[in-house]
């Protein structure tokens, strides 16, 4: 049985739908004081009110590190301090390598990574304060392990995140504070159905465990990782695809 999170102070990042939005809403039902954070007010604050009681909205824009800082400031103001930062914020629009502009790159590349360390550094003086001090990163097998036509900038960024992580919980061990990433694999979620139905029978079929995998999935491992049973973990990685990187082909899963 694990200790209680019930009462912690948590920043989900880009909270207001999808990943985010399961994150957010599996530290609200552990009793959680969570911070939705969106860069629309409207929409954080509908997310929020889904949530129900000890979850409030905030609109800023990870890509600028002032809107983070304000973010931090009240989340702290709100919630007492900062005790754990889920750096979730990412967007994906698929462009092939060819045809890709410099905005376009750019634009993936601000949002998920610069954005990611726009989030933490943020963060790091109230984390220190912390007796539990937890950063989770919102990563993807895309990029760190596998790829995906269109998403040149988006892997490059996923797979970016990760040696940001294994330096940055380096520097922040002294005060306590661990660093690690959740590698989701394909999760439902309204981004994944707007793909079409082919796409998700089709991924399913190639997945060991026969289905995609829901917001739950995703929300159950950062509360892992933010429980102080964790607390000896730092700079890993935990992928959550139902065993969809393991099979070298259908052909593996259809002998199976």
């Amino acid at each position: 049985m694990f200790t209680s999170l019930a009462g912690k102070s948590v920043i989900v990042t880009g909270s207001s739908k999808g990943i985010g939005k399961g994150i957010a809403a599996s530290f609200a039902k552990a009793g959680c004081k969570v911070l939705v954070v969106s860069r629309h007010l409207a929409e954080a604050e509908a997310a929020a009110k889904e949530l129900g009681k000890g979850a409030s909205a905030f609109a800023a824009d990870v890509t600028k590190l002032d809107s983070m800082d304000a973010m931090a400031k009240a989340a702290a103001d709100r919630h007492g301090g900062i005790d754990i930062l889920c750096a979730n914020a990412g967007v994906f629009p698929p462009h092939k390598l060819e045809e890709m502009t410099s905005e376009q790159w750019d634009l993936v590349v601000d949002t998920n990574l610069k954005g990611c360390f726009h989030a933490v550094k943020a963060c790091i003086p109230y984390l220190k304060k912390s007796p539990q001090g937890r950063v989770i990163l919102t990563s993807s097998i895309t990029g760190p392990v596998t790829g995906f036509p269109g998403w040149t900038h988006y892997g490059a960024t996923k797979a970016g995140q990760l040696g940001f992580m294994r330096t940055a919980c380096l520097e922040l061990a002294k005060y306590g504070i661990t660093v690690n990433a959740v590698l989701p694999g394909n999760i439902m979620t309204e981004g994944l159905q707007g793909m079409g139905e082919e796409y998700i029978k089709t991924m399913s079929a190639s997945i060991p465990l026969k289905r995609l995998g829901a917001l739950e999935d995703i929300g159950n491992t950062a509360l892992f990782l933010a429980t102080g049973e964790a607390g000896y973990i730092t700079g890993q990685t935990i992928i959550v695809d139902g065993g969809q990187i393991i099979p070298e082909s259908l052909e593996a899963l259809a002998q199976a």
